[in-house]
């Protein structure tokens, strides 16, 4: 750990109820991340932090490593016949890169994605302040990627860092009509294709969970790196 990383301030929060399991308490060190900390934003998300707006977190629950950091390598990463059918999908999705600037169409899709699949969740109080502030408060090397259809409609968008050894998609929402089309896992896929084209050797899928059904999908993106202790290692969990 560098000496810029000694002189930084980390939180534990609360403990709270966990999101993923239920009846297991949640507890997090936190640090705040200023948009020009990008040294900070690489160090820590190699060490298996996540972003969050302005924070950079990591569980660290007394009793439970359920949370595994895991990345893909994606020099090695196996393009199935699966995945290639999931890309001609959305074959006729336009793609752009854009600076974190929120805007009224964004906020207007995000707020349909999370009436669709989140009612119920923490997200789904979020004004469009709520939305602007989430956007604002990103690194500066971090894009919005917008997926629009022949009409020029939005219908995904992905709020993306960009670090020095890869990808990490922060947050990403999309048109509820296009659930058959498997977005989610198209815009992972994107980032692949992406982090390949900027000769970036990772891209950072966050925690996954093997109790936790919505987060047990990203075992199926191999082959797969995770993080023990402060070392990368090649991984291989069950099938999700």
């Amino acid at each position: 750990m560098s000496d810029l990383e000694h002189q930084r301030l980390f939180y534990a929060t609360l403990p709270t109820a966990c999101p993923y399991l239920p009846g297991r308490t949640e507890q997090r060190v936190v640090t705040e991340l200023l948009p020009d900390e990008q040294d900070i934003l690489d160090q820590l998300s190699e060490a298996g932090f996540r972003r969050s707006q302005g924070w950079l977190y990591r569980p660290a629950c007394p009793s439970c490593q359920a949370c595994v950091s895991v990345r893909i390598p994606v020099a090695r990463f196996v393009w199935t016949k699966g995945w290639r059918r999931i890309v001609n999908r959305n074959a006729d999705l336009s793609v752009e890169e854009r600076p974190m600037r929120p805007t009224a169409e964004q906020y207007d899709l995000f707020r349909r994605y999370l009436l669709s699949r989140h009612e119920d969740g923490g997200m789904a109080a979020m004004g469009e302040g709520d939305y602007a502030a989430m956007v604002a408060r990103a690194p500066r090397t971090s894009r919005l990627v917008e997926f629009r259809d022949g009409d020029h409609g939005l219908r995904a968008v992905s709020l993306v860092d960009r670090i020095r050894s890869g990808l990490s998609g922060v947050y990403t929402f999309f048109d509820p009509a296009l659930e058959k089309r498997s977005p989610g896992t198209f815009m992972i896929l994107w980032y692949v294709k992406r982090a390949t084209e900027l000769g970036l050797p990772y891209v950072y899928l966050g925690y996954w969970i093997e109790d936790c059904r919505k987060m047990r999908y990203k075992a199926r993106f191999r082959p797969l790196e995770r993080l023990v202790g402060m070392r990368w290692e090649a991984f291989e969990p069950p099938e999700a």
